[in-house]
């Protein structure tokens, strides 16, 4: 059992795609290892700007022997069909193989014992297909060069148990060679340990990287910068700013992490907080501190890759430089903005297309005016006017130069704008909130007007989409409506807002229709709904309720022959469901409806009729049948007024009453009887079961 060492180096390596990289090396070469009958120990990966380098343990230093079976031809075949197998396996006679019998009489079999080859042979086969295919989101050509990669590559290091892996890939395009061979020698940092190393194994390898200025371990580097940065921060009574998005970034970008603080100009500190942390995070990939109050402290920590004589005072001042500029911009449009008040905007909206087919940004601000306005009896504390004017002003700061040279900063700016012009709170925070949430770990506004035009820009968006049929397909979603229709779960979920969704799609489809978009409002309603089902059903996996509970439910047809659209509603029905079906009634009485349902499929099918409908009392010739009947009346009777006042428990405490009168009627009675109007009574008496069941779920959905 040996170890082996690869090393890629390539010119730098975009940080978001580091750590994905080096999961797909470990995977890839285990993958054709394992193919190859080649298992192994541990595989440990690790990535730098520059460079992908994977450790094996335990690989064996040699393939295993192996038996490769070919069948030949049938016994008794003619003598020319014999000779062509014999002589496309390089064979003298028919005596190196085996009769065996089959189920389809005998056959001629050969058995070829192939010696298994060295591990580095096999390596060499395979390592030149693993980096010609890698599978980088992006990547590019070089030069001349024929093969794709995500930078110039510019070293390949295969050490297996201290010898090199000899191979080579052929770089170039056909007319112009390009050869890269593996080498048993790589380089360290680029400026600070440009020297080559010879690497015989992975402990001298890493440690003379080290030497070299090159911290290998992602993690290591990630606890140097941390570590460094809080010291720093205490120097200075300060704490540093969470941000681990930041850090994983920065971690990418370093080989030699040197972690130094900057100071911020005393006169951009009167900017918005959120300008500032943008400017740094964003543009600067710096981290922010906070004094012991929480505020935005004057100071900033860089993570820099060189190491200088004057202890990074140069580095310190050139970064300091930088951000003095970028924040003479900001403060620049921060004063430049404040003259031109919100509303004086709006018109500036008209020439921002939303979407081609779906108008301008000014046209959807009005769409929302109405559907937010729409949605305010649904919120309390929401009153129609205020949210009118939250959403008139929602998206006017995308007009600023603020918010133009930092687009992350689109409603926070808006916020700080209104407020500057005494719009109330409410509306400054629904400016701001309305985007949220962004992402399943995003805040969900909880203040009434926020959550008014929050859900109205979702809906808005969503059923636009919809009428251009501009849906999500597969893996492609250009414009994130999936995240919009988990935004607008969310907004009605964790704020209780009880709404029918399919008035809101009537009210969006008639606003786009008074602008003179043509919606096709049907499909619209039908399948925006089946697309909430399913993300519903993504929203509430981690929360391990069952997707085909939400599928039973969402199926139901109410009483005014609509489906189930009131999600706060529709999510009670689901808890009471799922706690019904854990009970030992509920279990049983699933599977007695199931029983029901397929009976009645199959003779439905059979007898191309339907037999919805009461029973007829005068054919009901047997006890159980009688007893069945008047139990589906009572438990009828029982559940519908529990469930017009929405005591989902009772309507479920009602059903579970069913299941001794169901249980008797399948043991001692033939539903198919030899008198046909007894047998399509007792078919009847079946759909009542299934037709009682109905008012509370679609059971034929539910699972198990």
């Amino acid at each position: 059992m040996g170890e082996f060492l690869l090393e890629l180096l390539s010119e730098e390596i975009p940080a978001r795609m580091q750590t994905r990289a080096s999961d797909d090396l470990r995977r890839l070469v285990s993958d054709k290892l394992t193919e190859a009958g080649l298992g192994h120990g541990k595989a440990e990966a690790y990535a730098t700007p520059r460079r992908l380098a994977l450790r094996l343990e335990g690989l064996p230093a040699q393939q295993p022997d192996r038996e490769i079976e070919v069948k030949g031809p049938r016994v008794g075949a003619p003598e020319t069909v014999l000779l062509a197998f014999l002589k496309a396996r390089g064979l003298a006679s028919i005596e190196a193989c085996e009769q065996r019998e089959s189920g389809r009489g005998a056959f001629w079999f050969y058995v070829e014992r192939v010696a298994g080859r060295p591990a580095p042979a096999v390596l060499a086969d395979l390592l030149p297909q693993v980096i010609a295919s890698f599978p980088w989101p992006k990547s590019m050509r070089w030069a001349h060069d024929r093969v794709t990669w995500v930078r110039p590559l510019r070293n390949i290091v295969a050490v297996f148990d201290g010898d090199l892996v000899s191979f080579e890939i052929d770089l170039g395009a056909p007319n112009r060679p390009h050869r890269m061979a593996s080498r048993q020698e790589t380089f360290g940092h680029r400026f600070l340990g440009p020297q080559s190393l010879v690497v015989s194994n992975f402990q001298t390898y890493k440690a003379r990287l080290a030497v070299r200025q090159v911290m290998l371990d992602p993690a290591e580097r990630r606890h140097t910068i941390r570590k460094n940065a809080e010291r720093l921060a205490r120097t200075e009574s300060l704490s540093l700013t969470a941000d681990e998005a930041l850090l994983d970034e920065v971690v990418g970008l370093v080989e030699w992490p040197v972690v130094l603080m900057g100071r911020i100009d005393a006169g951009f500190m009167d900017l918005p907080p959120e300008v500032l942390t943008t400017v740094m995070r964003t543009h600067q990939k710096y981290f922010a501190l906070e004094d012991s109050d929480g505020r935005l402290a004057p100071r900033f920590i860089v993570v820099s890759n060189m190491e200088t004589r004057d202890q990074g005072a140069t580095i310190v001042q050139g970064n300091e430089r930088v951000l003095r500029a970028r924040l003479a911009d900001a403060q620049f449009f921060w004063d430049q903005d404040r003259k031109v008040r919100l509303e004086s905007r709006l018109p500036a909206l008209l020439p921002i297309v939303f979407h081609a087919k779906l108008g301008s940004v000014a046209a959807k601000v009005e769409r929302m005016e109405a559907l937010a306005a729409a949605l305010a009896p649904h919120l309390s504390g929401a009153e129609a006017t205020v949210v009118r004017r939250a959403a008139r002003l929602s998206k006017a700061d995308l007009t600023t130069g603020m918010v133009g040279e930092f687009p992350e900063l689109q409603g926070i700016m808006g916020r700080y704008y209104a407020r500057l012009e005494g719009e109330t709170p409410d509306v400054a925070n629904a400016i701001a909130e309305h985007y949220a949430p962004a992402g399943p770990h995003d805040k969900c506004p909880t203040a009434p007007v926020s959550i008014a035009v929050a859900l109205a820009d979702k809906l808005d968006t969503l059923v636009g989409f919809w009428g251009v049929d501009e849906k999500p397909t597969g893996s492609k979603d250009p414009f994130a409506l999936r995240r919009a229709a988990l935004g607008a779960i969310r907004l009605i979920l964790e704020n209780g807002v009880r709404c029918r969704l399919l008035d809101l799609f009537e009210t969006a489809i008639a606003r786009y229709q008074d602008q003179a978009t043509a919606l096709d409002g049907d499909a619209v309603r039908r399948d925006l709904l089946d697309f909430f089902a399913d993300r519903l059903k993504v929203a509430l996996k981690e929360k391990g309720v069952r997707h085909d509970l939400i599928a039973a439910v969402f199926a139901l047809k109410l009483a005014d022959g609509r489906r189930e659209d009131d999600l706060v509603r529709l999510m009670r029905r689901v808890d009471a469901l799922a706690d019904f079906l854990r009970s030992e009634d509920g279990a049983n009485l699933l599977t007695a409806s199931k029983r029901a349902g397929n009976i009645l499929r199959i003779e439905e099918k059979k007898d191309a009729t339907s037999y919805d409908g009461p029973a007829d009392p005068s054919l009901l010739a047997l006890p159980e049948e009688s007893a069945l009947a008047e139990a589906l009346a009572a438990a009828r009777a029982a559940a519908e007024p529990a469930i017009a006042r929405e005591d989902f428990g009772a309507a479920m405490a009602a059903l579970a009453r069913l299941r001794g009168p169901v249980d008797q009627f399948f043991d001692k009675v033939t539903v198919n009887s030899d008198d046909a109007a007894q047998r399509a009574n007792r078919l009847r008496l079946l759909s009542r079961i299934r037709a009682t069941l109905a008012i509370v779920a679609d059971f034929s959905k539910i699972e198990g």
